[in-house]
């Protein structure tokens, strides 16, 4: 998904091929430290080059690359550690911290996605309602998706799913059970709401709960007929002081900064505001439009323009229903304008939104001369409160 997002399918795209070769040298674990290193870069350098594209999967990804990037996860089964022992290593360990950490960064997307589900409009079975009408048309389930008892079952069954998955991966009673619910629950959103990787790669992840050696285990009872426990290697020492720091540093950061939009006023899924990197995922349904009027205080001439001339579809999409997206392109364009005319401008937006299926409003202040707001972290005054009902 990624190299479709850059290159645009482009073979020849060196970003998209540097991201092949390095997933593929970190799979086979040759080379692993320095495929992981590259990987993680390329990743986070393409993530970051155009924010219409920004996807909580996708910030995942990165993460989890970043994080490869600082384990030892060419231990075992690897080209590396068959280098370097003449075998593929397979009875090496790794330190425990270094499995926790993907759990933890696992379960931190479970929760906060299951946390960010207690809204109104969640509860109220939208915009999940909407969406399931648009696949009833489809093959074999299509009247299931259609029924209207559906959409219930799938806003309070994932919202149960995302706070409850965890713990019941980590006993092991309930740990086969509900790795077979995440199966179910994956596969569906695949087929459902076609989310590019993030099913698949959720699957592959939530594997990291089972037992670290599952797979030498798995393998010693096959090649040996055994039915009984394999042998396990006592666990690694804790961890340097250094380590707890950084991993302290690291997991804080990932607890309390998808809560932030609690500091601002009004409803997150409107103003956007502590929405990113949030794991506030396929919470809403938003469409939008927005001019901008450009005035020349001097003259006192407005001009009238329509991003869509000069933006992508996708970035227009994106940036019309944004608050901070609809003030940084009118500061573009008071930029332009000034480099044109050598004088300050005043730009203003009319910003028409709709919010999961309620009457569009005005999300900008249309009075607001957006070229003299600030781009911070700051409460942004000029975004207008939600008023529309469901």
């Amino acid at each position: 998904q990624i190299t479709y997002i850059v290159g645009n399918n482009d073979f020849f795209n060196p970003a998209s091929w540097a991201i092949d070769l390095a997933g593929l040298a970190v799979s086979a674990g040759a080379a692993y430290r320095l495929a992981s290193v590259v990987l993680a870069v390329c990743l986070v350098h393409l993530f970051l080059i155009d924010q219409a594209y920004y996807l909580n999967h996708i910030y995942l990804v990165c993460l989890v690359g970043a994080i490869m990037a600082c384990v030892p996860a060419n231990a075992g089964w690897s080209m590396d550690a068959a280098g370097r022992r003449g075998a593929a290593g397979t009875g090496a360990t790794v330190p425990a911290w270094t499995v926790w950490l993907l759990r933890a960064q696992v379960g931190i997307v479970y929760f906060f996605g299951g946390l960010a589900k207690l809204n109104a409009d969640w509860l109220r079975a939208d915009p999940l309602r909407d969406w399931l009408l648009q696949v009833r048309g489809m093959p074999w389930l299509g009247p299931v998706f259609g029924h209207p008892f559906t959409p219930w079952v799938f806003a309070y069954g994932g919202l149960l799913f995302d706070l409850l998955i965890v713990p019941a991966l980590l006993w092991k009673r309930t740990r086969a059970a509900a790795f077979a619910i995440a199966v179910l629950f994956h596969l569906t959103n695949a087929l459902v709401f076609r989310i590019g990787i993030f099913p698949w790669f959720m699957i592959a992840a939530t594997t990291l709960f089972f037992e670290p050696d599952w797979p030498k285990r798995f393998r010693s009872r096959v090649a040996r007929g055994k039915t009984g426990p394999v042998p396990r290697r006592p666990e690694a020492a804790a961890p340097r002081r250094g380590v707890v720091w950084a991993l302290a540093l690291y997991l804080g950061f990932q607890i309390l900064f998808p809560l932030r939009h609690w500091l601002y006023p009004g409803d997150v899924n409107w103003t956007e505001e502590g929405h990113r990197f949030a794991w506030r995922m396929k919470l809403r349904a938003k469409d939008g439009s927005v001019q901008y009027f450009v005035t020349d205080p001097a003259t006192g001439q407005t001009a009238t323009v329509d991003p869509r001339v000069t933006l992508t579809p996708n970035q227009f999409a994106e940036m019309s229903t944004r608050p901070d997206m609809i003030l940084q392109y009118a500061h573009h364009l008071a930029s332009e304008a000034r480099a044109k005319t050598g004088r300050p401008v005043e730009v203003r937006a009319a910003a028409s939104v709709s919010l999961n299926g309620r009457t569009p409003q005005l999300l900008i202040d249309p009075r607001v001369d957006l070229a003299a707001q600030r781009r911070s972290l700051g409460r942004a005054d000029w975004i207008q409160p939600l008023t529309q009902p469901r």
